[in-house]
């Protein structure tokens, strides 16, 4: 008969140490935020919030600055955040960086994810109709297979 050796499991050590959440200002992104901000209080990991700004092609827009305006989405997504931070202090005790990104949602939260050595990605649903039969971000990273993808609704 062998003797079972117990190893010592140690309760709440297992989990993830970077929880990345991709916001981009939709009630979707949010959401994912939110419960994003719930496992890493769970968990005391750190969340990463990520925007990715779009990169458009010269010409594309027209002559708008969109370096600018996407910079304004971005301080407008940091202030949105620092208030909800706020807001639930106490309730919510999570540490938390917000970083921005800049290329195309799928390849800024994969670059995102490698560089801030993510151990789990959460993001929105897509809201957008062409999305569910072209595929969504969120089916192109649980696709790419490198960590635990939650997508929330």
């Amino acid at each position: 008969m062998t003797e079972h050796v117990n190893t010592g499991f140690e309760r709440g050590t297992d989990g993830p140490k970077v929880i990345l959440a991709g916001i981009d200002g939709s009630e979707s992104s949010l959401r994912a935020a939110a419960y994003a901000a719930g496992l890493a209080r769970r968990q005391n990991a750190l969340l990463a919030l990520v925007y990715v700004q779009p990169v458009m092609a010269a010409g594309a827009s027209l002559g708008a600055p969109v370096g600018e305006a996407t910079g304004e989405i971005a301080e407008g997504l940091i202030a949105e955040v620092r208030a909800s931070a706020e807001r639930l202090k106490g309730i919510f005790e999570v540490r938390w960086q917000f970083h921005t990104f800049r290329g195309d949602p799928y390849q800024g939260l994969v670059s995102a994810a490698g560089e801030l050595k993510a151990d789990a990605v959460v993001v929105g649903a897509s809201e957008r109709a062409g999305h569910r039969i072209v595929g969504s971000v969120a089916v192109r990273l649980v696709k790419a297979g490198r960590w635990p993808v939650t997508v929330v609704p």
